[in-house]
């Protein structure tokens, strides 16, 4: 038996962050019904990477059933109440009020269905003066000052994954387990908002605190703005590996086993991490130029051997053949694609993923 197994979920989505929520849903046992306009979820469209689909789509929606309704019609409004009345989630990610606009207000579902667990996401949540915008993962970014401490000195850049997007749909998923919970000890269903740039604001407190606490994080690229040395290093070999020293007694055994230099580990330019920062240029100069002396191999066994924390810099290539990459195979309507495995690991147990849907042909909308 899988954890949601019996839980029904209809969920009026589209993009990234409402289908990546329901995509774990699935695969913990719901059954996801994925109401998609007549010409389908935009996201179909974004590329042709995976067998001639959608990676984004690919990865998002397997294990659900594709439903496809015009709600802009009485017999799709029909339809939808019907399945509403049959679930136990709900979730959508459509602009600010056009569920209600639709004949569907909260006061209505919480009235007509009252055991419903309602999940709505949005770009600014239900209030407030910015509620109305439109916003995509890297508009949230921006605004939220994500990309002014992303990417090298000279200019911000963008988290090159959908990670607004992906941590809304986390958070939502996080939310309904916790509303599924409380239900099954009160019987009562729960409306709940999540906005983007409310998960983001979440995520960024710490170097928001270091702003208002009068030390604002800068950019640094590969490189850690108060730990020290933390960064990247070139091999002889052009390989870049990156390493963090954590604590002084890391660093004293990093000088003692890597460097080949004792003496480092109490000159008061590095014995403290505190130090080592106000003087990186220095500690970073000793570590490059011990690295510029080894090969990749020799440097990252030495590196080992001090119980240093280190990294190759890979690239999608490296990631592509990587001995830790765990692969999970789908069905889809083009035929099995491959791609990486979600992260939780259940001991005894096999997961099931379900095929990605189709979307249905016009004659079969309602």
């Amino acid at each position: 038996m899988r954890p949601l197994d019996g839980v029904r979920v209809v969920s009026i989505e589209q993009a990234v962050a409402a289908p990546f929520c329901t995509s774990r849903l699935a695969d913990a046992g719901a059954e996801v019904i994925k109401i998609e306009r007549p010409e389908g979820d935009f996201a179909r469209g974004y590329d042709a990477v995976a067998n001639g689909q959608s990676s984004y789509f690919v990865w998002l929606n397997r294990g659900k059933q594709s439903r496809t309704l015009d709600l802009m019609s009485e017999q799709g409004r029909e339809e939808l109440a019907r399945l509403l009345g049959e679930s136990d989630v709900l979730v959508q990610n459509l602009k600010r009020g056009a569920l209600a606009r639709l004949g569907f207000p909260f006061e209505r579902l919480t009235r007509e269905f009252p055991r419903l667990i309602t999940c709505s996401i949005s770009g600014y949540g239900e209030g407030g003066p910015m509620a109305d915008r439109k916003a995509y993962d890297l508009l949230v970014q921006a605004e939220s000052g994500l990309c002014s401490i992303t990417g090298g000195p000279s200019e911000p850049a963008r988290v090159g994954i959908s990670i607004v997007d992906i941590a809304t749909g986390a958070t939502a998923q996080t939310a309904i387990l916790e509303a599924l919970i409380r239900r099954g000890v009160t019987g009562k269903g729960a409306n709940i908002s999540i906005s983007m740039f409310d998960v983001m604001a979440d995520w960024l407190t710490v170097p928001l605190l270091n702003h208002e606490g009068g030390k604002s994080p800068e950019r640094v690229g590969l490189a850690h703005p108060s730990i020290a040395p933390y960064g990247v290093f070139t091999a002889k070999d052009g390989t870049q590996i990156l390493l963090s020293i954590q604590s002084d007694r890391e660093w004293k055994k990093l000088c003692d086993v890597f460097l080949g230099l004792p003496g480092l580990a109490t000159d008061p330019r590095f014995a403290t991490n505190v130090a080592r920062v106000a003087n990186r240029a220095e500690t970073d100069a000793v570590l490059a130029a011990r690295f510029a002396a080894l090969s990749a191999d020799d440097a990252e066994d030495a590196l080992l051997r001090a119980d240093v924390a280190l990294a190759r810099v890979n690239d999608m290539e490296g990631l592509s053949g990587h001995p830790h990459l765990r692969r999970i195979t789908v069905d889809t309507p083009n035929g099995p694609v491959a791609y990486p495995a979600p992260a939780p690991v259940w001991e005894g147990e096999t997961p099931r993923f379900g095929p990605v849907p189709r979307l249905a042909p016009l004659e079969e909308v309602v």
